[in-house]
């Protein structure tokens, strides 16, 4: 029996291709050990968003070899692809049998770890621009059993001037209906009680099948196919809310009142050097739609900090927007300057010092949006779904339908179940709620 260990850095998507690989070897009689112990052979799935994921990747690789000096090393993931040559001269890996998985050939990986040569390494990088087709990852579980990531799309075709994605992921690619809902119906056969569907570009789905099928008919389906499951969409750009995604969100119980909508600057001098296809008065009446057909969703938005020549003029700008913008909460991330990119090439990069500034004011603005959003709700009732895990307090914790995280007494019989929690008290951005009986 070989003994695996797997480490996954970076979205959503490396998370659920990585449950992918377990789910295989699982299948194939090996045994899933944790990354730092002694295995056979050793996957890390990287990332290169930003240059401080690439270099996160490389010490990851750097300890798999001081851990498991005799495994066999597989690296995959979006820094494999971007940087398999700088890799593969890595002095830390001359004595280990090792192999560069691309991300168009991640298919391959499980097969080719259990090899016992070591494959060539051109045959696995692949040209990932001239992929059509997305790799087949079937999962049986996700470790944490009460939530699932479906991953429906992959790649990207928008080309912003600070992402390095399209470069790594290739051109979008969608996963047929059919099989959507098999992977879907797995994770409910397996206990899972929430799906996160996800994709590096999930409002794109469908665009490149001849099935007729868009994000909105996507979920509908999956609601409708498993209704005993709680959807949330991850993560969708802003000129594809469109009002019959809205709709089926208000209406159908399943569907998670709950939108992620990248932003990323709310200057348009900014938007436009990003390569953005929209105007911020464009993206404030998207949110003002996204309010007026959920009042109750919980909305966050996506900034990113410090673009290179970003003023302080347009920082106020973006400042001012979103103090001004109906939503719940902020991510907020300092550029970070990424080779390969177009905007790698521009002038005028603002300073660390500038971007930890500006980071921290805005993510005061988030929590202070946040907390606003917790005490609207204080007094309701609303289905939360219990996790596996209890809160540093010893509560049980969940988050309701529309993305309010609560800790309350109760009792473990509870956990991977939806139940009633009346929401009590806002403390910061914390809530302490209240399990209804059943009579409530």
């Amino acid at each position: 029996m070989k003994k695996i260990a797997i480490t996954t850095l970076g979205c959503k998507i490396n998370q659920f291709e990585s449950a992918s690989f377990q789910s295989s070897f699982e299948a194939l009689g090996c045994s899933i050990v944790p990354f730092g112990q002694t295995a056979d052979v050793v996957i890390i799935n990287t990332c290169t968003v930003t240059g401080k994921a690439g270099a996160q990747s490389r010490q990851c690789i750097r300890k798999a070899v001081r851990t498991c000096p005799d495994a066999k090393i597989i690296i995959t993931g979006c820094h494999a692809q971007m940087a398999a040559q700088e890799l593969l001269e890595m002095k830390e890996l001359q004595d280990n049998p090792l192999c560069i998985v691309g991300n168009g050939n991640k298919h391959l990986l499980v097969e080719t770890a259990l090899r016992e040569e070591v494959c060539d390494l051109s045959m696995l990088i692949g040209r990932i621009s001239q992929k059509t087709d997305i790799c087949d990852l079937p999962v049986r579980h996700f470790n944490d059993r009460t939530r699932a990531f479906l991953r429906v799309q992959d790649g990207c075709n928008s080309y912003c001037t600070y992402c390095i994605v399209p470069y790594t992921r290739g051109p979008s690619r969608s996963l047929p209906m059919a099989e959507v809902l098999a992977q879907a119906e797995v994770f409910a056969a397996e206990g899972h009680r929430e799906i996160v569907v996800t994709g590096i570009h999930a409002g794109m789905y469908g665009k490149d099948l001849q099935e007729g099928k868009d994000i909105a008919a996507l979920m509908a389906d999956l609601c409708t196919a498993t209704p005993e499951i709680r959807y949330r969409l991850s993560s969708i750009e802003p000129l594809e809310i469109h009002p019959q995604l809205l709709t089926l969100m208000a209406r159908q119980q399943n569907f998670m009142p709950h939108l992620h909508i990248p932003l990323q600057s709310g200057d348009d001098e900014i938007l436009g050097r990003m390569n953005r296809r929209y105007k911020s008065k464009q993206f404030a009446e998207v949110i003002d739609l996204c309010r007026a057909g959920i009042p109750e969703a919980a909305i966050g938005i996506d900034v990113l900090v410090g673009f290179p020549g970003e003023t302080e003029e347009n920082f106020a700008n973006t400042a001012s927007f979103l103090e001004d913008l109906d939503c719940t909460y902020l991510h907020v991330f300092p550029y970070s300057k990424r080779p390969g990119t177009l905007a790698s090439t521009f002038k005028n990069q603002v300073s660390r010092s500038i971007k930890e500034e500006r980071v921290a004011r805005l993510r005061a603005l988030g929590n202070r949006k946040k907390a606003q959003f917790h005490h609207r709700h204080i007094g309701e009732k609303r289905p939360v779904l219990v996790e596996g895990k209890r809160d540093e307090h010893g509560l049980l914790k969940g988050f309701t339908d529309n993305y309010i995280p609560v800790s309350f007494s109760g009792e473990d019989d509870l956990k991977n179940t939806i139940i009633s929690v009346e929401l009590v008290e806002a403390i910061g951005t914390n809530v302490l709620g209240r399990q209804c009986t059943g009579n409530e």
